[in-house]
């Protein structure tokens, strides 16, 4: 056994120790009995919760990979640098600063929140969708033309596969962004896990806090592995890196 498996072993060994400690130390100290004493409320939240995130991750899915395709067509790169720019000055902007802007258009509630997660799902997905197409080596794309094939056919047979991992990559990156980002839609109302997060800090109650925030630590955790398990299902093999294979 080399030196980095070692240390993969170890690190990865210490971790869960950490973890494991976490747990007995939060059970011991009935920090999670609010989700079951609590249950119908506990199961709302997280309702609420994967709405706004699937909901928002939606609409960013409809708009960026629409845009990012859009974009590396020949007729259409000189609009890459600015809708780059305007997607980066999304992401760059604060999240409570977002949510602050949109409670004046669009008021208090569900909306506002959806609104600004779609915002911060943008960037990875646009970027990951441009960043992938623009990799495919322009000898593959010559010599589908050279066989015949019409630009159409050329992005859904040649392009978008070969693509699909970084887009793929993408999309699973602001899906779990947003399931963190989500708790912040207490904060206008928008309801979600976050409810019990803040009523934890504003309590100084660990109860309320940690049943908010391990549910969804833990969901984030899910949603990426059975995104990733969809990313090993629909990915050509040689479009994979060679660790991925």
């Amino acid at each position: 056994m080399n030196k980095k498996k070692v240390m993969s072993l170890v690190v990865s060994f210490f971790v869960y120790g950490i973890v494991a400690v976490f747990f007995i130390w939060a059970i011991s100290n009935s920090y999670f009995d609010y989700i079951f004493s609590q249950s119908s409320t506990f199961l709302y939240l997280l309702k609420q919760h994967m709405q706004l995130v699937l909901v928002s991750s939606l609409l960013a899915v409809v708009v960026a990979l629409p845009v990012g395709i859009l974009v590396t067509r020949r007729s259409f790169r000189r609009a890459e640098w600015i809708v780059s720019n305007t997607v980066n000055l999304g992401q760059t902007i604060p999240s409570l600063a977002v949510l602050a802007l949109m409670i004046s258009i669009l008021g208090i509630g569900f909306k506002t929140a959806v609104f600004a997660l779609f915002i911060y799902s943008l960037l990875p997905m646009y970027r990951n969708t441009v960043a992938g197409i623009d990799s495919i080596d322009e000898n593959l794309i010559d010599a589908a033309r050279g066989m015949g094939m019409k630009p159409i056919q050329i992005l859904f047979r040649i392009e978008l596969p070969n693509a699909s991992y970084s887009i793929l990559a993408g999309i699973r990156t602001a899906v779990v962004l947003n399931i963190g980002t989500a708790a912040l839609a207490y904060v206008v109302g928008g309801g979600g896990l976050g409810v019990w997060i803040f009523t934890g800090i504003q309590l100084f109650d660990n109860g309320y806090l940690i049943s908010g925030a391990i549910p969804v630590t833990l969901l984030a955790i899910f949603v990426d592995y059975l995104l990733r398990l969809l990313e090993r299902k629909i990915v050509p093999k040689g479009s994979k890196p060679p660790q991925e294979t």
